[in-house]
């Protein structure tokens, strides 16, 4: 039997004061923007602490917003050899912009990061994992790798398809207005590194006064198990798999989801196969085993878009 291959990746959103902004409904509340300058410093400060404990190097999605606002936490990122991603700058659902406003941000936070890391970003992470077609399109524009946000698979990474479409049910009207498949859009060159809110820390441990579901109070041992029958149905089905979780200083910056990621990490660890690594070392591996359709549309060259805003996309 081939040996197995597990390429494991804690990836960590700094929502901060931005996800208040842009996603959680406390854009009006000191409270909730307490929390998020909580996430920014000593979250971001533990979970770095953390990593650096295990020696492990993983992906940071980091808002524009928190960027500019958290310059020394983002500067420690950085210079622990962390990689550092595209996550919208105020995390603005994509879906609610015009392509224009879309733009504007991309443009903004892609030169920032560039400017910042000394070099492009190559993934990015839309904000509440809506991605628009507009958006995909952008970022092979703008020659960024890879995207995580998409639900196609939950272990298996994929060149990501674009453009879906689908009928919406309208009881006004006779059946056959909605009775329509799926319509599959056009096939990109864009690696798409699966989203699964069952491996994110969010949802079941982070409070959020309005939204009518939340809860924030779920035993972290609960959570613990999820994650772990995830990856061990993943090790016993599969040979070669990416276990792709998604966590915020807002919620693992807290004690007890410290010591929750504390057990994981460790027990993870005593798997033959299992590689700590970045977002980018998972696209790397996939685009080394597999090609594009002949005809996707393909990401521009890394950077290019600094030289030639006019820049056109190419297929494959």
């Amino acid at each position: 039997m081939p040996p197995k291959q597990a390429l494991c990746c804690i990836s960590v959103d700094i929502d901060a004061v931005a996800g208040w902004l842009g996603s959680y409904g406390g854009e009006d509340s000191t409270s909730d923007i307490s929390r998020g300058v909580f996430a920014g410093t000593v979250g971001v400060r533990r979970l770095l602490k953390l990593f650096a404990k295990y020696d492990i190097k993983t992906t940071f999605f980091i808002p524009g917003h928190s960027l500019e606002t958290f310059p020394e936490e983002c500067a420690m990122v950085r210079d622990a050899g962390h990689e550092i991603g595209l996550h919208g700058y105020s995390h603005e659902n994509p879906v609610a912009m015009t392509v224009e406003q879309q733009h504007a941000i991309l443009d903004k936070t892609y030169k920032d990061l560039t400017n910042f890391c000394g070099k492009p970003p190559r993934g990015s992470v839309a904000p509440w994992w809506e991605a628009s077609q507009e958006g995909a399109e952008l970022m092979l524009k703008y020659g960024v790798e890879y995207d995580h946000s998409l639900s196609h698979h939950d272990c298996l990474p994929y060149f990501l398809r674009t453009g879906d479409k689908w009928s919406k049910i309208d009881y006004s009207k006779h059946p056959e207005n909605w009775m329509k498949p799926l319509e599959k859009g056009p096939n990109t060159g864009l690696v798409e590194i699966p989203a699964n809110w069952y491996l994110d820390d969010l949802p079941p441990m982070m409070f959020i006064k309005k939204a009518p579901n939340s809860h924030g109070w779920v035993n972290p041992k609960d959570v613990e198990d999820l994650w772990r029958d995830h990856f061990d149905y993943f090790y016993r089905e599969y040979d070669d798999f990416c276990y792709p979780v998604t966590i915020h200083p807002d919620v693992s910056g807290h004690p007890h989801a410290i010591f929750m990621l504390e057990r994981l990490i460790e027990y993870i660890s005593t798997k033959p196969g299992v590689k700590w690594v970045t977002m980018a070392d998972i696209c790397d591996d996939f685009k080394s085993k597999s090609k594009p359709e002949k005809g996707a549309m393909m990401p521009a060259e890394h950077g290019a878009i600094l030289k030639d805003p006019n820049l056109q996309l190419q297929l494959a």
